[in-house]
């Protein structure tokens, strides 16, 4: 199998530094970021906090480091969250909430990723000492493994609102919450309002190499500075990489609406060919599409495309995944598209 990958769709992930963004780094000013004393590091929480619209952010060096610190600071042991089955917390993070905050998972059946207030309502337990306590509610915008739907602002407020009849704390998992708010116009600080925590992803559509903010209130960042500690998760002179962070930000945030218009284009491509299913109609920059049409198996396709310097994700042998990103032009996502077309015909 060939190792180089000309045009990159398995995921936002695989973005890399931009030239302005490695000169931004190198430039960075830093200092010790565990004292608080690194001007970058603190320059970017300030500017991650103001764009939520909360008291205070955190430098991560991961968006499932922010989840499980946020889980940590919400949660007891026996406690239990509430989440859509497809919730990346739930699938995709090695069972973190168990094995560090001794929480479990209640899983529900959303649609798409996204489920709603009477749901969060039913699900509530506790009043019997037999039974775990409902502590957390978590959302994921936009929803990954929902085919990349968007929240809508009105349903999140739903969700809040029921929550805090509960008692129950809200958390955001923001991987995607600028692709989010570009492609609909709401600001991110409105989403965030609806939640007590969240954190946003600099790796994926912002082009990032590493890091992601968590934010909140100031006691509850108080909290969440103990937990990056004792979980390692602090980095000495990290305005290197804050400093790509600031930058992303700076730059990239309304360009998402570029990766969103390929993704559109994808959909039309390969609804275009025969045996094929794209399924959501994409939201964002997510686009999952059912090959078994085709009578191809999705791993043979992606083993295939990849002899020819393209990537696509696999989900099961039926479904894959494409993601579009800073990395890959328009020009780009038509030969892709005409690569896959010419394989399974």
């Amino acid at each position: 199998m060939n190792d180089i990958i000309n045009i990159n769709l398995y995921s936002d992930t695989q973005t890399r530094p931009s030239a302005g963004m490695l000169r931004a780094m190198g430039e960075a000013e830093v200092g010790d970021e565990q004292h608080r004393q690194d001007p970058s590091v603190n320059h970017l929480c300030r500017k991650t906090a103001d764009l939520l619209g909360k008291e205070a952010a955190l430098f991560l060096p991961s968006g499932t480091m922010c989840n499980q610190i946020a889980i940590l600071v919400h949660c007891s042991p026996g406690d239990e969250i509430i989440a859509d089955k497809t919730a990346h917390i739930f699938t995709s993070e090695s069972g973190g909430p168990a094995a560090l905050a001794g929480a479990m998972v209640f899983p529900l059946e959303g649609e798409n990723g996204i489920f709603n207030a009477d749901q969060v309502h039913e699900s509530i337990r506790g009043s019997s000492l037999h039974e775990p306590r409902s502590r957390l509610v978590v959302v994921e915008q936009t929803s990954n493994r929902g085919g990349g739907s968007i929240w809508p602002l009105e349903r999140l407020q739903e969700i809040h609102d029921a929550s805090k009849e509960h008692g129950l704390m809200v958390h955001m998992d923001g991987a995607r919450l600028m692709n989010a708010s570009v492609a609909t116009g709401v600001p991110a600080s409105d989403y965030a309002e609806t939640v007590d925590s969240l954190w946003i992803d600099l790796t994926k559509g912002l082009g990032c190499p590493v890091g992601a903010v968590l934010a909140g209130t100031q006691e509850f960042i108080d909290a969440a500075w103990r937990w990056k500690h004792r979980l390692g998760g602090a980095m000495r002179q990290a305005g290197v990489i804050a400093a790509a962070g600031i930058w992303a930000l700076d730059h990239h945030i309304q360009r998402l609406a570029e990766d969103h218009e390929n993704a559109r284009i994808m959909e039309q491509r390969i609804s275009a060919i025969n045996g094929m299913k794209v399924d959501p109609s994409p939201q964002s920059n997510l686009v999952f599409f059912d090959v078994s049409g085709t009578g191809w198996d999705a791993r043979d396709i992606s083993k295939e495309l990849r002899k020819q310097e393209i990537w696509i994700g696999v989900i099961d042998q039926n479904n894959m995944r494409a993601v579009t990103h800073l990395d890959v032009s328009q020009s780009q996502i038509h030969q892709a598209m005409d690569a896959l077309n010419t394989l399974v015909n």
